[in-house]
């Protein structure tokens, strides 16, 4: 008698062994944002446009949306603006992590040390100083080992003005001649042109202060 070989057995006999599952595939790693590059790049161009910021060591590094500040500065105004400078469109947030030294001026200076760079700033400021040494022995030297110069003058009395909450909306113009500061303009209360003054005063090398702003909502 023969056996009988049950249907189901054949089935699966004649179908071999089943297929093994395919592995599944490990996910992409995230790039990140293209766009990290051209901010950082960007970021730099406006600290080293910056008339005040160019002169010290400040580094920039993008990641994923977020800057962040390295270096020295000699002033908390000057921190904060490198703060101002680095928020720009597609920056997520700014980690300023730049340290207040006073010696800042006196270390490397130039975003990312670049060589080029300062020595290019290195051979406009021995041009625009060349022959005139007695002037800038007459007008001294700051803190810091700059030349006071009007122009010296004019830049750090406008970058004290950024970290006034109260000279918000207030339109004020500075020149300076011979160490005396006129300031023109509009403010949005007594309070504010009474601290644009005050803040004035402070500045090294300003021997007079010349108020003649008006009190009043900023002209567009």
């Amino acid at each position: 008698m023969r056996a009988v070989i049950p249907t189901i057995a054949v089935a699966l006999f004649l179908a071999g062994p089943a297929a093994t599952p395919p592995a599944f595939a490990k996910p992409a790693k995230t790039a990140a944002p293209k766009s990290d590059k051209a901010l950082d790049t960007r970021i730099e161009h406006r600290i080293h446009r910056d008339a005040v910021l160019k002169k010290y060591k400040i580094d920039v590094a993008v990641d994923r949306g977020v800057a962040t500040l390295s270096g020295s500065v000699p002033t908390e105004a000057d921190r904060t603006k490198a703060t101002h400078l680095a928020t720009v469109p597609g920056v997520t947030r700014v980690d300023n992590q730049i340290v207040v030294d006073a010696n800042a001026a006196r270390k490397t200076t130039g975003t990312a040390g670049k060589v080029e760079q300062k020595t290019k700033e290195g051979a406009e400021k021995t041009k625009d100083t060349a022959g005139k040494v007695v002037d800038k022995t007459k007008e001294g030297v700051s803190k810091t080992g700059e030349a006071i110069t009007d122009g010296w003058i004019t830049t750090r009395v406008k970058s004290k003005f950024l970290d006034e909450s109260v000279l918000k909306g207030s339109d004020i113009h500075v020149e300076t001649n011979d160490h005396v500061v006129t300031l023109t303009g509009t403010v949005p209360s007594t309070a504010a042109r009474a601290r644009a003054v005050e803040q004035t005063k402070e500045v090294e090398g300003v021997h007079r202060v010349v108020d003649k702003m008006a009190i009043g909502a900023k002209k567009h």
